[in-house]
């Protein structure tokens, strides 16, 4: 009775009722906090996964391609990963083949069989010509008799004409490390450098860069945290400029041919920025520590697929 004379009735019923809308907007707000994150965190795992899912594009391409193929009674006889011995012996064995004066033909296809020589492939061939075609970019070795006819694609590709000769013309080094040359693996927060003779590491350099990994809230800090990330994925690229820049100006480039590889799109983003201009690149998935990450990309590139038309 004594709220209500007092006119405090009201203005006790105006606060229970601005409490409950004040607990109600805090449970909304923090449903929407926790939505945020949930979608915040998924964005950064698709985000961690995108390279290496852009890596598997072109394996899956190449699957499609064989699927296709199959529908049409199409395929290769035998597709092989080569290197190492394996790869050295199965060179040596192409190199062993003897024909007449023009029984071999080498030829490096980009984007189709040229139309030079498209008919006499397809007279030796018949309709598995196509599987060349599928195969591009890559180097084709077919002797003239249909024995012999097989793809082969390399790490370094060689801009081949056709040459029509008694043997097949295939130089060791776009398949095989020789000589001096280097290779630096660059991830996101990794970067390992080696210069090799041949196969072996005669020099090694290596450093891991802290950037951050995936977030667990949303809204303002969520947009920060991305902001932070990207500013020490920039940092970590410098170090990586520097340490390339250490290398070109130490005079070994001119000598020392080199090979980046890595995640595709900070491999394409440090030559772009960098201005380098290496002799190949190409995505690998290489993980762990920035040593042994090197040695499993310098595998990874030194790979030829053979492919038995």
């Amino acid at each position: 009775m004594l709220d209500e004379l007092l006119g405090r009735a009201s203005l006790k019923q105006r606060i229970d009722e601005l409490e409950a809308e004040t607990e109600r907007l805090r449970k909304r707000y923090q449903a929407e906090a926790e939505r945020r994150a949930e979608a915040a965190t998924a964005r950064q795992e698709v985000e961690e996964r995108n390279n290496r899912l852009e890596d598997r594009i072109a394996q899956l391409e190449g699957e499609l391609e064989r699927l296709e193929a199959d529908e049409t009674g199409l395929d290769v006889r035998r597709r092989e990963q080569l290197r190492g011995a394996r790869l050295k012996d199965v060179l040596d064995r192409l190199a062993s083949v003897r024909t007449g004066p023009e029984g071999a033909l080498t030829l490096g296809v980009d984007d189709g069989v040229p139309d030079a020589v498209r008919d006499d492939l397809a007279d030796v061939l018949g309709e598995r010509l196509a599987l060349i075609d599928e195969a591009a970019p890559c180097l084709c070795c077919v002797d003239d008799a249909g024995l012999l006819a097989v793809t082969l694609d390399p790490p370094l590709s060689p801009d081949v004409d056709a040459t029509w000769r008694d043997r097949f013309e295939l130089e060791r080094d776009w398949f095989l490390p020789t000589g001096r040359h280097a290779v630096a693996l660059v991830r996101t927060d990794l970067f390992a450098f080696g210069v090799y003779e041949g196969d072996e590491r005669i020099d090694y350099r290596g450093f891991e860069s802290d950037v951050k990994g995936s977030h667990s809230k949303g809204g303002f800090s969520q947009a920060r945290f991305e902001r932070l990330r990207d500013g020490q994925i920039d940092d970590h690229l410098e170090r990586c400029r520097d340490a390339l820049s250490a290398y070109e100006a130490g005079g070994e480039r001119a000598e020392t041919p080199l090979v980046l590889v890595g995640q595709r799109g900070i491999v394409d983003t440090l030559v772009d920025e960098s201005g380098l201009e290496p002799t190949a690149t190409t995505a690998v998935d290489a993980t762990g520590d920035p040593e042994p990450a090197l040695a499993d990309a310098v595998r990874s590139f030194w790979t030829t697929e053979l492919q038995v038309l």
